[in-house]
């Protein structure tokens, strides 16, 4: 099992690793249309399992509260919303200072990875879920959402180590760079799991701000940049095929 959850906690780490090998491979960056279908499939993702992965298992942990053992998920959930609200603030004015700093590269790095710290935690509090027992998430789902965040990472790892490769930066060194932008992500999941025993009775809580962070994901960065692309509303079968393809695994292997 601990071989397991580590490899889902390297999972959201290794589509911002392939990102940043776009280094090697694309020159000008990655197509609108390219993007717009990441961003598509990886809403899919999120979108189902936050419902499935996250709130219903959130639901059924508070369940010895009866009719209001909804009570954690919900206030969980806008813990989430509202600390994703304050890194988004803390990443605009970062991303801001790029624009006026000397070192643009680096401003837009650091922001990038202030942006990864919670989505480590989100992915952290649904394995300590895992390992706690009884609270009906599956490996197979807690490993789809690490995909589907792994899948929103992997333009990221492009914006961080493209830019830099275009200042001068060497193509293995824009690399390595960019690909540890997101390395902060295994770090915060296994610092999270580690104090599960800690946090086993706040399991309902960590679900469901694990739930509120997905959903302002989807909400604020994936949805508007899925409808960038020059076919927008054909997106719309890239959000289709992520939400369907977290029902089959959540039906199949949950």
């Amino acid at each position: 099992m601990f071989l397991e959850i580590l490899k889902g906690c390297l999972v959201p780490f290794l589509g911002t690793t392939l990102g940043a090998a776009c280094v090697f491979f694309v020159r000008g960056g990655l197509k609108k249309q390219v993007q717009s279908a990441f961003a598509g499939i990886a809403a899919g993702v999120m979108a189902a399992a936050s419902v499935w992965s996250l709130i219903i298992p959130s639901i059924e942990a508070g369940s010895e509260l009866g009719r209001l053992s909804f009570l954690p998920c919900v206030a969980g959930f806008f813990v989430g919303i509202f600390f994703l609200l304050f890194c988004d603030s803390v990443d605009r004015r970062l991303r801001s200072l790029a624009g006026r700093a000397r070192d643009k590269n680096g401003m837009l790095y650091l922001a990038v990875t202030i942006h990864n710290v919670p989505e480590g935690m989100a992915v952290g509090a649904v394995f300590a879920a895992l390992m706690s027992g009884g609270v009906g998430i599956t490996l197979a789902e807690a490993m789809a959402l690490s995909v589907g965040i792994a899948i929103q990472n992997f333009p990221e790892g492009a914006i961080v180590s493209m830019p830099m490769r275009a200042s001068g930066r060497g193509r293995v060194r824009s690399f390595v760079l960019g690909a540890l932008s997101g390395a902060v992500e295994p770090v915060a999941a296994l610092l999270t799991i580690l104090l599960a025993d800690i946090l086993v009775p706040l399991i309902p809580y960590l679900l469901g701000f694990a739930a509120g962070a997905m959903i302002y994901a989807v909400a604020v960065e994936l949805i508007p940049e899925m409808w960038e692309g020059d076919m927008p509303k054909s997106q719309v079968i890239f959000f289709a095929i992520g939400f369907a393809l977290m029902m089959i695994l959540d039906v199949t292997l949950g």
